[in-house]
């Protein structure tokens, strides 16, 4: 188990720099009773905490495009324009789904992904785990589930510009909820510049967070900084909608061996890929 000490303080279409490989995922694995969460769909959404909604002003313009839709729509019926009613109707309904997608990925999908994220880490019961831009604690919480004799740890610059509510009292809130809060703490930072030393972590996780750097080099950075606080041996979990070719580039020019891309995955949205591997250990035996 490694101890967290702290110190003083585009193009869209990826392209991958090896073969798209299939991630630790649970939905390619046997199930496993001694794997918590690993039939995500029987996630108890009852008994967990608030996670707010993802990209919420997309949503909202979303949800505008299609009342407007909807306003024009009546106008036209008022004026018997039978093809400006059919036009503003299909649009007014793809907005509408797409918003209502977007706001059941945030309350059900991700909910259910959280497990299989936090699977792929491959967590012992005494792991320090660090997730990359917790926000309300989506990750931190679950992988705090999985360490009951270690500690969780979220790091965020909580911009509520990319969630609802994302403050820090939020993820304490929701592992107070999820009764994990005695292994939970979460720390004010930025990704590029993290406040811990060298492997620090026995894991780090992220999701939908990386992509949000608005520069080729800050994205780069936080791979190393995350693979940096990693100890030799350790595991790294990236979920991102796009911008993942660049993090396999960064873990490959560290000489990182073991590392796989997953296809997308289309269980939240935007739709993600996994980025994972293994830190190399200089001293393990072949």
């Amino acid at each position: 188990m490694a101890g967290a000490q702290d110190q003083d303080q585009d193009p869209d279409q990826d392209q991958d720099p090896v073969q798209d490989q299939d991630p630790v995922d649970p939905d390619e694995a046997p199930d496993d009773e001694e794997s918590p969460g690993r039939d995500a769909s029987r996630v108890d959404l009852g008994s967990s905490g608030e996670y707010g909604i993802d990209a919420p002003g997309l949503v909202q313009n979303l949800s505008y495009v299609a009342l407007g839709a909807f306003a024009v729509m009546l106008l036209a019926a008022m004026a018997n324009a039978t093809l400006v009613m059919a036009i503003t109707l299909v649009v007014g309904t793809v907005f509408t789904v797409a918003a209502l997608a977007m706001v059941s990925s945030s309350r059900v999908g991700k909910l259910r992904e959280r497990v299989r994220i936090i699977d792929a880490a491959g967590l012992s019961a005494d792991d320090y785990v660090l997730d990359l831009g917790c926000g309300r604690g989506l990750l931190v919480v679950e992988a705090a589930r999985r360490v009951p004799d270690g500690l969780a740890v979220g790091v965020d610059v909580w911009s509520a510009v990319d969630q609802s509510r994302n403050i820090p009292r939020a993820p304490l809130d929701n592992a107070a909820i999820e009764r994990v809060e005695d292994r939970v703490d979460v720390v004010t930072g930025d990704g590029r510049r993290l406040p811990y030393v060298d492997g620090a972590f026995d894991a780090v996780v992220s999701s939908m967070v990386v992509h949000n750097i608005p520069d080729s080099v800050g994205r780069a950075r936080v791979i190393r900084e995350a693979a940096r606080v990693l100890r030799p041996g350790g595991r790294l979990v990236v979920v991102d909608m796009h911008r993942t070719a660049e993090y396999i580039a960064v873990l490959l020019a560290l000489r990182w061996s073991d590392v796989s891309r997953s296809r997308r995955v289309w269980r939240m949205l935007p739709p993600v890929r996994y980025v994972s591997g293994t830190k190399p250990n200089p001293g393990a035996r072949a």
